[in-house]
């Protein structure tokens, strides 16, 4: 197996991965749906791949829940939606492709298994009208607030303007308009486009406080994927790194609301087109929120049962491409060497409250992408006693900061392990179990 490719991160063997969608759970096993594709034809239709996990570390894969209907209202795809737990079973919404239609449609789809399948879908809204002002709508996202259920439409308007619709509805059937949940205009902030329009919109509740989650989005002159929240106090982002879109928000869970991200690739088409696959889901992050009204991530406490050992990081070798670094609450660098002019380095800047990734050296091949990414207001020691947890999973990596700020990028090194690492007097490296993610069983296809 290919040294970049995830150990511990979920994705199929081969094929394209995007957005993950509909977590949802049946007595106590989390399903979770995303975006897939049996290679990397990126023309082939959109499938809702599908895995499920007792604990949201280890994965079973399981064959496609959700494939496009010959000739019905997804033929060209089924695109991002979620899924909620009715007593008449589980319902997934979600927006069917037709290439020439102007608008994705919303449908809906019940499963009369569990979710492993989903049957016949039907439209539950209908397009918007030409003197709507709409020029982009899809994504829908389904949830119950007293006394009715709600659904939030990912949409741009004329004029470049960014909104989320809202719609309601009494029995998930009949639905009625009752505005914009929330809406803006394509603007900077702290040099951050904002989008001409909201695409895969979440809607989660933290800490008493009804936040939305938009991925932003522009068929001109747009660069980069970025996700916003957009809480009544602020407008955040939701990750610091360069590859973390189309996130995905479980609204319940033991541990709190939980939210999944895609890791789009940080190289040129030519090299995972070439290698078979592309895509990975982020790591699950237990969502809070910060005294600003932004949210906070944390990883899932189960991810540190999968840690088999504890070793010095300050200068300690690893012959794995899949394991955590922890580093203290101490200025200084950590550097991952992964072979000759090949590097990734993560400082810790007390003073400055900032945690900065640079991965301008982590690969000479010239496919890959380059940058430097920083976490501001980074720490805070009350609430974690590491300063930062550095997952490296292949070229997946995922950098949690104490308090509760997160970057996910992807680094491309051509040497593979055994790699060297350096970091400041009381760091630790513990390389992490086994694959935990299962590949489908043969009598399912």
């Amino acid at each position: 197996m290919n040294h970049h490719f995830p150990r511990y991160h979920l994705r199929p063997l081969r094929g394209y991965l995007n957005d993950p969608n509909g977590p949802v759970l049946v007595d106590g096993v989390l399903h979770l749906y995303f975006q897939s594709r049996p290679t990397t034809d990126t023309s082939t239709p959109v499938q809702w791949g599908h895995a499920t996990s007792t604990d949201l570390v280890t994965w079973q894969l399981h064959r496609p829940a959700m494939t496009p209907v010959p000739g019905g209202p997804d033929s060209d795809g089924c695109y991002s939606g979620n899924v909620i737990a009715t007593p008449q079973g589980l319902m997934a919404f979600y927006s069917g492709y037709i290439e020439h239609k102007r608008f994705q449609s919303v449908l809906t789809a019940r499963s009369l298994d569990g979710g492993f399948s989903f049957g016949t879908p039907t439209q539950v809204l209908p397009d918007p009208r030409p003197d709507d002002g709409v020029v982009m709508f899809r994504d829908p996202f389904v949830w119950y607030a007293e006394p009715s259920w709600r659904m939030a439409v990912g949409a741009e308007m004329e004029g470049e303007r960014p909104a989320v619709r809202l719609y309601e509805s009494g029995d998930l059937e009949s639905w009625s308009l009752l505005g914009n949940l929330v809406e803006g205009e394509r603007t900077h902030i702290d040099g951050l486009d904002t989008g001409a329009g909201w695409e895969c919109p979440q809607v989660v509740t933290v800490g008493g406080d009804d936040i939305v989650v938009v991925s932003p989005f522009a068929h001109v002159g747009w660069q980069g994927s970025t996700v916003l929240s957009l809480g009544r106090r602020s407008v955040q982002r939701v990750d610091h790194g360069s590859n973390f879109y189309a996130a995905s928000v479980l609204r319940s869970s033991p541990h709190g609301p939980i939210m999944f991200g895609w890791m789009p690739e940080a190289c040129e088409a030519s090299l995972w087109r070439k290698r078979g696959w592309a895509g990975v889901i982020s790591l699950p992050r237990v969502l809070g929120l910060g005294s600003r009204g932004e949210l906070l991530s944390d990883p899932v406490p189960a991810l540190s049962s999968l840690r088999v050992d504890a070793l010095p990081a300050d200068s300690a070798v690893t012959s794995s491409p899949s394991f955590e670094l922890r580093l203290p609450h101490v200025s200084g660098t950590a550097r991952i060497e992964f072979g000759p002019r090949e590097r990734l380095e993560i400082t810790v800047d007390l003073v400055a409250g900032l945690v900065v990734i640079d991965r301008d050296h982590a690969s000479v091949d010239p496919r890959a992408h380059r940058g430097v990414m920083r976490i501001p207001d980074a720490f805070d020691e009350a609430r974690a006693s590491d300063a930062v947890r550095v997952f490296v999973d292949g070229s997946c990596v995922e950098v949690f900061t104490s308090g509760g700020r997160v970057a996910s990028t992807r680094v491309y090194p051509s040497s593979p392990p055994p790699w060297s690492v350096e970091a400041p007097a009381g760091s630790y490296l513990h390389h992490l179990g086994g694959c935990t993610v299962v590949p489908r069983r043969s009598d399912e296809g």
